[in-house]
């Protein structure tokens, strides 16, 4: 049976990945409510990936998982992001 290796985190690091969470989530209310359709959407759209991968990488601890299954995360993120990219591409066409 393979041993794991405990991953201890400091309480003060979650609390800054806490705060900048807070941070960009009233950035996100600030872009989707103060700006114009056209700039609202590449801010919310840089926001919330930034916001997911601090999740991703903080709260599901993947710092701490090997480079096998980063490697799978960054393909799924990466072929979701060229998904929407050609979504929006065909809406823009239209």
């Amino acid at each position: 049976m393979e041993q794991t290796q405990q991953h201890v985190v400091p309480y003060g690091t979650y609390l800054k990945v806490w705060v900048a969470l807070l941070v960009m989530t009233a950035l996100l209310v600030v872009a989707g409510r103060g700006f114009h359709e056209t700039l609202a959407v590449p801010a919310l759209l840089t926001i919330a990936p930034l916001k997911a991968s601090l999740v991703f990488y903080f709260f599901m601890h993947l710092r701490h998982e090997r480079p096998y299954l980063r490697g799978m995360v960054f393909v799924a993120l990466a072929t979701l992001t060229v998904f929407l990219a050609l979504l929006f591409v065909d809406v823009a066409f239209r």
